[in-house]
């Protein structure tokens, strides 16, 4: 991963798991993985790429964007 700043790399290094968020309010969907792959995998399937799944990593002391899918 490049371009991420020391924070976000530290989530991304301590992740517990990874998170694909879309959408606002009523219509936000949230799913939890394993991995980065897994989340990548999920949102390229689910939403063909639009670059509108936001990807975060969780760490125990937090979280951070990671890149939209």
């Amino acid at each position: 991963m490049t371009n991420l700043n020391p924070r976000e790399q530290h989530h991304l290094n301590n992740a517990q798991y990874f998170t694909v968020v879309r959408g606002q309010s009523r219509n936000r969907i949230r799913r939890e993985f394993p991995s980065l792959a897994y989340a990548e995998e999920w949102a390229l399937a689910h939403f063909k790429g639009d670059k509108r799944s936001m990807l975060y990593a969780v760490s125990d002391d937090g979280a951070a964007h990671i890149k939209n899918v």
